[in-house]
């Protein structure tokens, strides 16, 4: 359980605007030659620029100008890069976007993915919160350094599986908020740059990790986080607050129900997804107001166990795994969480306890054996709490 006040948030009326400095709007331009990208500071009049080499085959050529630009000058350098290139077609508006989501590189040609088109699906201590809403993949080498290869069966089969990933549906972002972190320790530890996006709720951490390297900061892309976003405006008793639901999933040991059960061998466990709800006064801005967060997660049973698909079979029959008999991977897992979360861990076990056929009661007592033996190592403080709850039995009642 998490709390606290507004008077913690980095939000007073002295503190600089979260959103100044951040590149929050960018126009894409090209030359035979190269991408040119500008970026502008929200509510600052100045931008930075984004030079890509379009004719170097073998690696992803990125340059940062390190100078920030008026409008006045970076109309001047898109004249003067206009005129430098008019022999060879001049430079070209490509599209305005609002962040790169990455790069990625199947056979032959790199490709940017950019976010073309965002909506705002809340705030959070006045850090605005976006959903994408549309995105555009773009070749990156320029066609005429391209070979067959570009063309080929297998690139566009890569390209269209990349392309069936919907962006639009459940990923969400924001410029200044670390959306990919709970309230608290956002307000206990504002941090930023490249750590954040190692984390695990970061899902295009991958596609980010070259640019990010090549320019070691984190300006231009965004961190995209999986999961649920909802808030909504309530009155209780003549005050108005905001309600605000958040459902992370881990980008670790992900995939769909039955493909993905139990853990992997680092203790990441499919399905592991941290819930947050965030309750907080809808007063007017500079006012101070009350919060709270409260944070809990989820995720698979954390051993390893599996199931067979089964069109025919509703319930198939969970296979256990005995090959961690010393419970490693379960002991990480749990090491992990209170890396994460601090101690004491609270385990609510959720299945069933009797059953005609064992199923679920296979896990529930191997499940049991291993919080027993991960506590032998633990002091008293510091040992796993496992509460039971058989929840078919309650809903019955």
């Amino acid at each position: 359980m998490e709390a606290t006040t507004a008077e913690r948030c980095y939000i007073d009326e002295e503190a600089p605007d979260p959103n100044s400095c951040y590149l929050q709007k960018f126009k894409l331009y090209e030359t035979l030659s190269n991408f040119y990208m500008i970026g502008r500071y929200k509510n600052r009049k100045l931008w930075r620029v984004l030079k890509i080499n379009r004719l170097d085959l073998s690696e992803l050529s990125i340059l940062e100008d390190t100078s920030t630009y008026s409008d006045f000058e970076v109309q001047e350098l898109i004249k003067t890069i206009h005129e430098g290139n008019r022999s060879t077609g001049g430079l070209k508006l490509v599209t305005i976007c609002y962040g790169i989501v990455g790069f990625i590189k199947f056979l032959e040609p790199y490709y940017m993915v950019v976010i073309t088109e965002r909506r705002k699906i809340g705030s959070i201590c006045g850090h605005t919160i976006y959903a994408v809403a549309k995105t555009d993949m773009i070749a990156v080498q320029h066609s005429s350094v391209l070979s067959n290869l570009a063309y080929s069966k297998n690139e566009k089969r890569y390209k269209k599986l990349l392309s069936t990933v919907d962006l639009t549906k459940d990923f969400f972002f924001s410029y200044s908020y670390n959306v990919m972190h709970s309230l608290q320790k956002n307000l206990c530890n504002n941090g930023t740059g490249q750590l954040l996006y190692e984390t695990m709720f970061v899902w295009n951490e991958f596609l980010t990790r070259g640019i990010r390297n090549t320019l070691k900061n984190t300006l231009w892309t965004v961190a995209l986080v999986y999961g649920f976003f909802k808030q909504e405006k309530y009155t209780v008793s003549g005050k108005d607050f905001k309600l605000t639901l958040i459902a992370r999933r881990s980008r670790h040991y992900a995939g769909t129900r039955y493909l993905k059960r139990g853990v992997n061998e680092k203790g990441r466990v499919a399905n592991d997804v941290e819930t947050e709800q965030i309750v907080f006064e809808d007063v007017p801005d500079g006012s101070p107001f009350q919060l709270s967060s409260i944070v809990q997660i989820r995720g698979s049973i954390p051993l390893f166990w599996s199931q067979e698909t089964s069109r025919l079979n509703i319930k198939p029959d969970i296979i256990l795994s005995k090959k961690d008999q010393n419970y490693e991977a379960t002991r990480l897992h749990f090491e992990n969480l209170v890396k994460r979360y601090g101690n004491p861990i609270i385990l609510l076990n959720l299945i069933r306890t009797r059953e005609k056929k064992p199923r679920e009661t296979i896990l529930r007592a191997e499940f049991e054996n291993a919080v027993r033996f991960v506590n032998k190592n633990l002091t008293k403080e510091n040992r796993i709490r496992l509460f039971n709850l058989d929840l078919q039995k309650y809903s019955r009642k």
